[in-house]
């Protein structure tokens, strides 16, 4: 693993940060950035080496966004995404699966993404609208509208949750399944403009009665509420958590660096030779360690298969949230009014930042998960 760091800390600090400044100004989808990740061989950090994959877990996704975080949020995100959705393809992949999909993207010739959030559910991302029609024994047709679809109309396959196709199943029961970018019946709405992550091209899908053969189905009809706890929560809360912990680490950088240079030209003293400003410093150092080690920990509990993991992964990116947005914003404070530039570095971390308590599921949503686990109630509440 220290010679994957090693390569993406490399392509993080030449290719990502080169773009960040440009990704960000103008809204536009980090290809350099990913397209170098895939050329070093990265792209199947979260595929099984049996199916050509790197073989790692959530813990190396963590790792990995944290590196690309601190110099590129939205490519952090979109590299994550990419991971999560080919994590999802490799729990229950088929031989077809593995040959079509999953070798392909471990030989960084495919870029996956998931799709899974829908307006008229909000943050329960796990109901989905969109409608898994059984044709024909063979076939399928899909319809509905995703929205906040990241790597929008640049991943070449889309993972999309849909009602059960059986009507007459369980109420609650959802499937998985791989829609191909070049499918027939797909429509993008207006391109991504957010107040921060403005790179991630997440843009709404419409699926208008996509044909999609049975063998694109993930697992079996129904799976989904499976895969949403044991694949697609742990992996996108351990992609964002190291995404946000990469921006409150340059965020903290920025205020060291600026503290050490700044000077009161009236007598010369240095600003980080002011106790109240090391205390401050120091404080936000250890509120941004300690939240990096429980969110590693999580995800090293996850990968390690502990039957316990959920809350720690839950918990896990709800402080990393509360951990980003605060030292951002007191970073800000200590390094004044050279941080309110609407071109700063840090006027980009914090507007990056503040996406961590929206994106779902949400932190609140997050803690009452967490302490339902913790009561022995159904996570979910049914």
């Amino acid at each position: 693993m220290e010679s994957i760091l090693e390569q993406v800390q490399h392509i993080a600090k030449g290719v990502v940060a080169k773009n960040a400044f440009d990704v960000d100004k103008q809204a536009r989808w980090p290809e350099e950035g990913l397209r170098a990740l895939q050329q070093a061989g990265i792209a199947g950090l979260s595929v099984p080496v049996e199916y050509g994959g790197l073989g790692h877990g959530s813990f190396a996704v963590a790792q990995v966004c944290e590196l690309l975080g601190q110099e590129c949020a939205s490519t952090a995100m979109c590299f994550g995404m990419h991971c999560v959705g080919s994590a999802v393809l490799s729990a229950k992949a088929t031989t077809d699966q593995q040959e079509r999909f999953l070798h392909p993207i471990s030989a960084g010739e495919h870029l996956t993404t998931l799709s899974l959030s829908e307006a008229g559910t909000g943050s329960h991302f796990y109901i989905p609208n969109t409608r898994l029609d059984a044709k024909s024994p063979e076939k399928y047709h899909v319809t509905g509208t995703k929205t906040f679809v990241t790597n929008g109309q640049h991943a070449d396959s889309y993972v999309i949750s849909t009602v059960a196709a059986d009507q007459d199943g369980p109420m609650g029961e959802f499937s998985c399944i791989v829609v191909p970018a070049d499918a027939k019946g797909l429509s993008w709405g207006p391109p991504w403009s957010g107040l921060g992550m403005r790179g991630n091209s997440s843009t709404s899908l419409t699926l208008d009665k996509v044909a999609i053969t049975r063998d694109n189905l993930l697992g079996e009809e129904g799976d989904q509420i499976w895969y949403v706890f044991q694949v697609v929560a742990p992996f996108f809360l351990m992609a964002m958590t190291g995404t946000y912990l990469g921006i409150a680490s340059a965020a903290l950088e920025e205020a060291r660096i600026h503290l050490l240079r700044r000077q009161y030209t009236e007598s010369g003293t240095g600003l980080s030779q002011l106790p109240v400003v090391q205390h401050r410093l120091g404080t936000l150092w250890g509120m941004l360690e300690r939240t990096r080690r429980l969110c590693y920990h999580a995800a090293a509990t996850f990968d390690a298969g502990d039957p316990d993991a959920l809350p720690t992964v839950f918990t896990a990116k709800a402080e990393v949230a509360d951990c980003a947005v605060t030292v951002v914003n007191e970073v800000m404070t200590l390094t004044g009014g050279l941080a309110y530039r609407d071109d700063s570095r840090l006027h980009q971390l914090l507007r990056d930042a503040r996406a961590a308590h929206v994106m779902a599921p949400t932190t609140d949503m997050l803690r009452t998960w967490t302490g339902r686990v913790l009561l022995g109630l159904p996570i979910l509440g049914v």
